[in-house]
C-alpha cells in the first residue's frame, strides 16, 4: 500500500532560459555562450526560438497550474538583464521576469529561480569567462539586481546550475575544451561566485533562502577490489562532493586536492577568498539527477590499459583515475542513459548524511522521442513508469530520515536538449514542431501530464 508525502511537501516542475525562451535578440537581449557556441550536429534546433516560452509563457503558467504544481523552477537568461554581462541595466529584461513572476503567483506557484543555467553572456566570455576573477564580480552584480528586484516575491533562489557539469564535459556544454589547470580555476571562480550569492540573497532578500544545485550521480566502484574502490572515492570527489564541500562547509575537499597535488594544478585565491569561503553557506541542497555512475580503475599491460590505448587511458585517468564502466545490472534508455531508480534513494541517503541540509530535487526525467497521434495525444507510458519509480525512491528515502522538501522534475514543457534538439523530449507538455520546422508551436499535454496531476491531488503514488 502506497503511503502519502508529507502534507507540506513541493512538486514542480523544471526548465532553463536558453532551452525554452526563444525570443534570442529580443527587447535588447544579448549574446549568451548557447547562442553562439559551435554544435556539432547542424540538423538540430537551435535556441533562437526553441518552445517560444518568452512569447507563450502566460499560456505554459496557465498548464501548470491545470497540472496543480506549487513549484515552477526556472532560469533567467543574465543576457536579458545585462546584455553585455556587466554595465547599464536592460528594463526591458527586468520587465519580462516581473511579468513571469507575477503570473506564476496569480495561480500560488511559487517561483523556484536559478540564477544562472549555463548561458554566460558572450561578451564576458570573451573577456576570459569563469577563467578570470573579473567574472565572479560581475555575477555577483548580476545577482544583486535579481535579488533587489524580485526579492519581494521570490523567495527561492537557486545559484549555478551544475557547474560540475559544465566543467565535466566542457565541449558538450560549452563548446570548447578547457586545459585543466584553467578547468580548476574556472571551479573556484564559479563557488567563489555561488558565495557571493549566498551572502547577497541573505542580505537583500527577506525570508530568502538559497541553495546550490549540482548534478549528483553517486559513483559506484565496478567490483570489490581495492583499487575499483579507490577510483569510486576520487571520482566521487571530482564529480560530486568537490562543488557541495565547497558550497557547505566552505573547504575544499580532502580527495580532491590530492587530485589536483597529483596534477600538478594550483588555485590562485584572491584575498578575500578565504573567510567569504567560512562565512557563506546555503540553506538547502538542490539536486539534478539522472542516474549514477560505475567505474573501475584502468590497470596497464603491456603498454595496454584493459583494451583501450595508452592516450585513450590517459584521458580517462585525468577524470579521477577512473574508467566508466557499464553497469551489468541497469537498464538503458534509447539515449543509452542507465536508469537506477534504487540509486536515487542511495544518493539521497548519501547527500543528507553529508550535509544534513534539506534537499530539493530540481531536475530528475526521462528523455524519449514521443509520438504526437493524429487525434492529439501522446502516449507516454515509459515516461509514467520511469517517474513511479524514482518518486517511489523519493518517499522511501523520506521515510528513511532524509529531509526531502520537494520534487521539480525535469521538464516542465518540451525543450531544445543540449545534445540532441527538440527531438529528445522531457516535458509533461508537449511542443509541437520538429528540429527544422517550428510549425504553430501548439500545446498538448501528454498521458503523464494526467497521471502527473493525479499524483499532485492525491499526495501519494497509486497502490
Amino acid at each position: 500500500m502506497s503511503h502519502p508525502f508529507p502534507k507540506n511537501f513541493l512538486w514542480g516542475a523544471s526548465i532553463s532560459a536558453h532551452q525554452t525562451e526563444g525570443a534570442y535578440l529580443e527587447d535588447g537581449k544579448g549574446l549568451s555562450v548557447q547562442d553562439t557556441r559551435p554544435r556539432d550536429n547542424h540538423e538540430i534546433a537551435d535556441f533562437t526560438v526553441a518552445s517560444d516560452h518568452y512569447h507563450h509563457y502566460k499560456e505554459d503558467i496557465r498548464l501548470l497550474a491545470e497540472l496543480g504544481l506549487d513549484v515552477f523552477r526556472f532560469s533567467i537568461a543574465w543576457t536579458r538583464i545585462f546584455p553585455q554581462g556587466r554595465g547599464e541595466v536592460n528594463q526591458a529584461g527586468i520587465d519580462h521576469y516581473n511579468k513571469v513572476i507575477d503570473e506564476c503567483l496569480k495561480y500560488n506557484i511559487q517561483p523556484f529561480v536559478t540564477l544562472n543555467h549555463f548561458d554566460l553572456p558572450q561578451a564576458l566570455e570573451d573577456e576570459g569567462g569563469w577563467s578570470v576573477r573579473s567574472t565572479v564580480d560581475a555575477f555577483a552584480a548580476y545577482a544583486q539586481t535579481l535579488f533587489e528586484a524580485y526579492g519581494d516575491r521570490v523567495k527561492n533562489w537557486l545559484t549555478i546550475n551544475e557547474p560540475n557539469i559544465m566543467l565535466l564535459v566542457d565541449k558538450k556544454i560549452l563548446g570548447k575544451e578547457i586545459p585543466l589547470q584553467e578547468k580548476y580555476q574556472q571551479f573556484h571562480h564559479l563557488m567563489m561566485a555561488e558565495k557571493y550569492a549566498f551572502k547577497l540573497c541573505h542580505e537583500l532578500v527577506a525570508a530568502g533562502k538559497i541553495g546550490p544545485v549540482p548534478n549528483i550521480s553517486l559513483v559506484y566502484p565496478a567490483t570489490s577490489k581495492p583499487a575499483d574502490n579507490q577510483a569510486a572515492l576520487y571520482f566521487n570527489s571530482v564529480r560530486n562532493w568537490a562543488y557541495l564541500d565547497f558550497s557547505c562547509f566552505g573547504r575544499y575537499n580532502a580527495v580532491f586536492k590530492d587530485y589536483l597535488k597529483q596534477k600538478g594544478v594550483e588555485i590562485v585565491f584572491a584575498k578575500e577568498d578565504e573567510e567569504m569561503m567560512r562565512t557563506h553557506f546555503p540553506d538547502f541542497v538542490a539536486m539534478n539527477f539522472y542516474t549514477t555512475v560505475t567505474v573501475e580503475k584502468p590497470v596497464k599491460k603491456d603498454g595496454m590499459s584493459d583494451g583501450i590505448s595508452d592516450q585513450q587511458s590517459e584521458d580517462i585517468m585525468e577524470w579521477g583515475f577512473y574508467k566508466g564502466y557499464t553497469n551489468p545490472f541497469l537498464q538503458k534508455n534509447e539515449f543509452n542513459w542507465t536508469i537506477d531508480p534504487d540509486g536515487l534513494k542511495t544518493t539521497l541517503q548519501t547527500l543528507y548524511d553529508r550535509y544534513h541540509l534539506p534537499i530539493i530535487i530540481t531536475e530528475n526525467g526521462l528523455g524519449a522521442r514521443d509520438e504526437l497521434t493524429a487525434d492529439g495525444k501522446i502516449h507516454d507510458s515509459y515516461r509514467i513508469n520511469y517517474l513511479e519509480q524514482h518518486i517511489g525512491q523519493c518517499l522511501q528515502a523520506i521515510e528513511a530520515g532524509v529531509d526531502l522538501f520537494g520534487y521539480s522534475p525535469w521538464s516542465a514543457l518540451d525543450l531544445v536538449s543540449v545534445h540532441e534538439g527538440i527531438s529528445k523530449r522531457y516535458g509533461f507538455i508537449y511542443v509541437d514542431r520538429t528540429e527544422d520546422n517550428e510549425k504553430q508551436l501548439a500545446r498538448y499535454k501528454k498521458d503523464s501530464f494526467y497521471w502527473y496531476q493525479q499524483l499532485i491531488q492525491t499526495n501519494q503514488l497509486p497502490s
